[in-house]
């Protein structure tokens, strides 16, 4: 089962591990968070429950558009649009272009893990 890994860092320490990753200082275990947020809140908003559900339709469906994909869910197209944008920024959704210029949404993963420090980010040591 493919997993997307998830973690929470403020922008310091993701600036700091990536400085430290450039310099040949850190190499990332294959286990860690590919995907890195800066809070829960942001975590939760961009994968709501309501993100949630889209991401389980199209998974299923597998739908040959976004207009197709609107009649799935009853949801406007231009909001899926801009919903399906974010989520791919994130590497939760893959859009590729079909015929006549169409957008297809793609899941590429069957779970999200998400590893959430139990302080607040920035506080704990590396």
């Amino acid at each position: 089962m493919k997993t997307l890994r998830v973690g929470i860092a403020s922008y310091e320490q993701m600036k700091a591990r990536t400085l430290a990753i450039a310099r040949g200082e850190y190499t990332p275990a294959a286990d860690e968070p590919k995907v890195w947020f800066r809070s829960a809140e942001s975590f939760a908003r961009v994968l709501s429950d309501r993100n949630r559900a889209l991401l389980g339709i199209i998974a299923e469906s597998t739908p040959e558009s976004l207009a197709r994909l609107a009649e799935l869910t009853g949801r406007q197209k231009s909001n899926l649009s801009r919903t399906l944008k974010t989520m791919e920024r994130y590497g939760f959704v893959q859009l590729s272009r079909g015929a006549r210029g169409s957008m297809i949404p793609r899941v590429p993963y069957k779970r999200i893990s998400l590893t959430l420090p139990l302080s607040k980010p920035g506080t704990e040591a590396a």
